[in-house]
C-alpha cells in the first residue's frame, strides 16, 4: 500500500460522533427530555449526559455512520439544542 491509504482507509472506518454544546439557553430538564425522546435513552442516562453538558460544555450523545448522525444533529437543532458533528478520534 501506498504511505497514507492505510490511515485514510482506517480514518473511513470510524464512526461519526454527534457533540451536544452547553447553552445559556435551555433548561437542564429540557435537555434531558430530548435526549430521551431523540435517542429514547433512559431518564437516568438522559440526565448523565445533561449533566456532562452543563459541567464540561459538551457530551458525546450519539455515533454512528455519517448519514445517521447528520439526522441526529438535525433533529437536536430542530429541539432548540447546540449540536455539531465530527470523526470519532
Amino acid at each position: 500500500m501506498e504511505p497514507g491509504v492505510a490511515e485514510n482507509a482506517e480514518a473511513l472506518d470510524k464512526p461519526w460522533v454527534t457533540i451536544v454544546w452547553d447553552d445559556p439557553v435551555n433548561l437542564m430538564r429540557y435537555v434531558t427530555f430530548v435526549f430521551q425522546k431523540v435517542f429514547g435513552y433512559s431518564e437516568s442516562h438522559a440526565n448523565q449526559l445533561m449533566m456532562q453538558v452543563h459541567t464540561e460544555g459538551k457530551a458525546v450523545v450519539s455515533a454512528g455512520e455519517r448519514d445517521k448522525v447528520e439526522g441526529d444533529v438535525r433533529k437536536l437543532h430542530a429541539a432548540g439544542l447546540w449540536a455539531t458533528m465530527q470523526r470519532d478520534s
